[in-house]
């Protein structure tokens, strides 16, 4: 069988998918690279042939900044799936193609109002549209399903005190005063420190600012500080309404990583007049630039995943499930690919196998995925399971 599997966006994350779905493939599989700069196609073509022995065409497409190109179209018209790899602000945009050129689709980000727009767009689609699925949103609420269906055949409950989600992406060392390294999108870390979080509480959904809710929590050993961040949660909120107390989503740091932050956002505040922290997400371009004076990019990676479910069996006991993830770097052909990347890849790429399965159509978030199909599919288990 040979599937044709078109990848929008062709940065880290886009890369390690197309080498991955070359490798690792029980199928034979096409790729179409697709990216609005032809520097990064080149590079990425470059990549993922260097690094695969297999014979698999890799095509690239140079796609506009808006509207639709006859390149596009012809690539469109004879592939199965898109793979959004391109900035969430672009995602209804590529669903939007995908629904018109009758491809299936997934995508990773966690923008709150772009997954509310293709939901509205894809509700009647022909093909499955699994949204959110790369690690945080996306595994992370997998493992947190999973988790929860063994904590109800195990004690017979449906109704849980606390559901907890935590991922980090970290560096292998953490220097003062920020303690922190850019392991991926610095914007994307600006931005999920100011977004508000949807969390559950007393079993209703909140809303509430990030970063305040800060623990500190051992994970194997090490410790960690947690904090509420936005998006990671997914739909996961909305499906355990009156079925958890508590259910929220952290971003795990190294001890001290927080303070920091906070100290820079109070001061950008104060400089530009906002004392509602529910307004802080209007400063997402002056935290970005600050931290990109401090903080280095770092190449020395490693993601770690922690969910747990807390509650009471039905004797009245109080009992917990949890399970951690320690990923390192993984070597493909003698390729070094960073943590994040395969950590987030590795999910979008299991997502287009459920796909092609025909199982999956129309709208499909994180609650609805079978745990036990995505965790123990080939490509996410070969990146998460096999490290631990």
């Amino acid at each position: 069988m040979k599937n044709m599997i078109f990848i929008a966006g062709s940065g880290g994350i886009g890369e390690a998918a197309a080498i991955l779905l070359r490798e690792w493939s029980e199928f034979e599989t096409e790729i179409f690279l697709g990216d609005v700069s032809d520097e990064n196609l080149i590079k990425a073509k470059d990549f993922v042939l260097k690094n695969s022995d297999k014979t698999f065409s890799v095509e690239t497409v140079l796609m506009p900044k808006e509207g639709i190109s006859d390149v596009m179209k012809s690539a469109f018209e004879i592939c199965d799936v898109l793979l959004d790899c391109s900035p969430g602000a672009q995602a209804p945009r590529m669903a939007r193609f995908a629904k018109d050129f009758k491809m299936h689709y997934a995508n990773l980000t966690e923008y709150v109002a772009e997954t509310d727009e293709i939901i509205a767009l894809a509700k009647d689609a022909e093909t499955g549209f699994i949204l959110q699925t790369g690690l945080a949103p996306g595994f992370i609420n997998v493992l947190a399903m999973s988790l929860y269906q063994k904590f109800q055949a195990q004690f017979g409950v449906e109704t849980v005190e606390k559901i907890e989600m935590k991922v980090g992406a970290l560096t292998a060392h953490a220097h003062r005063p920020h303690f922190y390294g850019f392991t991926w999108s610095p914007i994307g870390v600006a931005t999920e420190y100011v977004k508000p979080a949807r969390i559950i509480r007393d079993f209703e959904i909140r809303q509430v600012p990030a970063l305040s809710d800060r623990e500190t929590i051992v994970i194997g050993g090490r410790t960690y500080e947690a904090d509420l961040t936005s998006g990671g949660a997914a739909d996961l909120p909305d499906f355990f309404r009156h079925k958890a107390k508590s259910l929220d989503y952290k971003t795990l740091r190294h001890v001290g990583h927080y303070s920091w932050v906070e100290t820079v956002i109070a001061q950008i505040a104060v400089e530009e007049n906002i004392l509602n922290k529910f307004e802080h997400e209007e400063l997402p371009d002056k935290i970005l630039a600050e931290f990109l004076r401090e903080v280095p990019a770092v190449e020395d990676d490693f993601v770690l995943a922690h969910a747990a479910v807390d509650g009471f069996d039905s004797h009245g006991k109080r009992q917990m499930i949890e399970k951690a993830y320690f990923v390192e770097p993984l070597k493909i052909n003698g390729h070094r690919l960073r943590a994040i990347q395969t950590t987030t890849a590795a999910p979008l790429c299991q997502a287009a196998v459920l796909l092609l399965s025909g199982k999956y159509k129309g709208v499909v978030l994180q609650s609805q995925l079978n745990p036990e199909e995505f965790i123990g599919g080939n490509f996410v288990s070969q990146v998460y399971e096999t490290q631990n």
